[in-house]
C-alpha cells in the first residue's frame, strides 16, 4: 500500500487545509501540461489518488487503520475520486452541477430594537408596547409573490437547473464551472405575473403594535430575545427573531449600583445631633429612615429589600441612604443666641481643633466625635 502521506509530504497529524495546500503545490509542477517529463504524469496521478484518500475523512480512517481505502479496489487516478474535491482544493469552490436551484423562500432576518424604560418598570418589571415597522406575509397572494390563479414557469436560459455552465482554460485543461443563472436569479424558475400588492417578494411592509413583558431587574445593555418576532422572510418564509435591548432613564431621586438603588436624604443638623425618624418617598411607597443620635455627615442607613429585584434568582437588592447633614447658613438672633449658650456650656466657644489619625475622626466612632460629645 502507498504511502499516501509521504506521497503529499505532510504528516500523519496534517489538517484538510495542510492537505489540500500539498497537493495543490505537487499538482502545478506535476500536471502533464505543466510538466511533460517522462516521470511527471504518473507522478501526477500518485499525489492526486494521496490527495483523494487524504481528503475524505472515511477513506483516511479506513487507510489509517491500514485498511483498503477503495474497499478492495485496485486504485489508481480516478477510482473513487471526486473531482468537485480537486475543484474546491484549487478554487475553493466545486464542479458544475453541484448546486443546482436554490429554494425561494428564506427565513426573515433577525432585527435589534431599542425600548427605552423608567427606572420603575427596571427595578419591578411590566408591560411595554414596542411599534414595529416590518414586513408580513403578503395575504394577496398568500406569499408566493404571484398573481392569484398564476403560479411560476420554468426557466428557459437555465432548464430548471437555477445555473449556468461555462468551460475555463486552466493548466488542469479545460474545467467546467457553473454560476447562478442571472435570469432567474439561481431560482431555476421565473414569477412570470408578480403580484401587484408585493411586487412578487410574496411579503409586505406594514406597521403593528407589540406588547412585550420586560422582567423586573433588567438594566441598560441587557437584550430579550423573542422568537419569530421579527420580519417574515420572502415567499412565505419563517420570521426572524426581534431582540429587544432596554435602555434605564435616569431617575431624578435614586441611582442603581447592581441590584441596590441609592439615593440622598438631607437631615438637619439637630436631627443629626439629638437623632430622629424621618420619612422617606421609596419606590415602594413611604418608608422611615431612623437616624441614630450623633449621626455624621456622609453615613448610610440600609433598608434591606427596597432595591432592584434579582434578574435570575428571586430577592431583591438593598435601598442606601446617604445621609446629608445640613448645618444652618442663616440664624435668627434667638436661634445665634442658644447656639451661642451651647457652645459655652460645651465649653467650645474659642474651639481647638486637632488632627485625628488615619482611619479615626469619620463616622460615630472616631475619638474626635467622642471628645466633641464630652467622653
Amino acid at each position: 500500500m502507498n504511502d499516501y502521506y509521504a506521497d503529499l509530504g505532510v504528516s500523519r497529524e496534517a489538517t484538510l487545509e495542510e492537505i489540500k495546500r500539498a497537493y495543490r503545490k505537487k499538482a502545478r509542477t506535476l500536471h502533464p501540461d505543466v510538466n511533460p517529463g517522462a516521470d511527471a504524469e504518473s507522478e501526477f496521478k500518485r499525489v492526486s489518488q494521496a490527495y483523494d484518500v487524504l481528503a475524505d475523512a472515511d477513506k483516511r480512517a479506513a487507510y489509517d487503520r491500514g485498511q483498503d481505502p477503495y474497499g478492495g479496489a485496485t486504485g489508481g487516478f480516478g477510482q473513487g475520486f471526486s473531482f468537485s474535491d480537486i475543484m474546491d482544493a484549487f478554487f475553493g469552490g466545486t464542479a458544475a452541477g453541484a448546486r443546482g436551484p436554490r429554494s425561494r423562500v428564506q427565513r426573515g432576518h433577525d432585527a435589534l430594537v431599542r425600548l427605552d424604560i423608567d427606572l420603575r418598570t427596571a427595578v419591578f418589571g411590566g408591560e411595554e408596547t414596542l411599534t414595529l415597522d416590518t414586513a408580513i406575509g403578503c395575504a394577496t397572494c398568500s406569499g408566493s409573490g404571484a398573481q392569484p390563479g398564476t403560479g411560476t414557469s420554468t426557466c428557459q436560459v437555465c432548464a430548471g437547473r437555477g445555473e449556468i455552465q461555462q468551460v475555463q482554460r486552466s493548466f488542469l485543461g479545460q474545467v467546467m464551472t457553473s454560476r447562478p443563472c442571472q435570469a432567474c436569479r439561481g431560482y431555476g424558475d421565473v414569477i412570470e405575473h408578480p403580484c401587484f400588492d408585493c411586487s412578487g417578494e410574496g411579503r409586505v411592509r406594514t406597521r403593528r403594535d407589540l406588547t412585550i413583558k420586560v422582567p423586573g431587574g433588567v438594566d441598560s445593555g441587557t437584550r430579550i430575545q423573542l422568537a419569530g418576532e421579527s420580519e417574515v422572510g420572502p415567499y412565505g418564509g419563517e420570521p426572524g427573531d426581534l431582540y429587544v435591548e432596554i435602555a434605564v432613564a435616569a431617575d431624578d431621586t435614586f441611582t442603581r449600583r447592581g441590584d441596590d438603588l441609592h439615593c440622598t436624604l438631607e437631615v438637619p443638623m439637630t436631627a443629626a445631633a439629638l437623632g430622629s425618624t424621618i420619612p422617606l418617598d421609596t419606590l415602594d411607597g413611604e418608608r422611615e429612615v431612623v437616624v441614630d443620635e450623633g449621626t455624621q455627615p456622609g453615613e448610610t442607613v440600609r433598608l434591606p429589600g427596597l432595591g432592584v429585584n434579582h434578574l435570575r434568582h428571586e430577592g431583591r437588592g438593598d435601598l442606601v441612604v446617604h445621609l446629608d447633614v445640613r448645618v444652618p447658613t442663616r440664624l435668627s438672633d434667638e436661634q445665634r443666641e442658644l447656639l451661642t449658650r451651647l457652645a459655652e456650656d460645651r465649653g467650645e466657644t474659642r474651639p481647638q481643633g486637632r488632627l485625628a489619625s488615619a482611619g479615626q475622626g469619620h463616622g460615630r466612632k472616631g475619638k474626635l466625635w467622642d471628645a466633641l460629645r464630652g467622653r
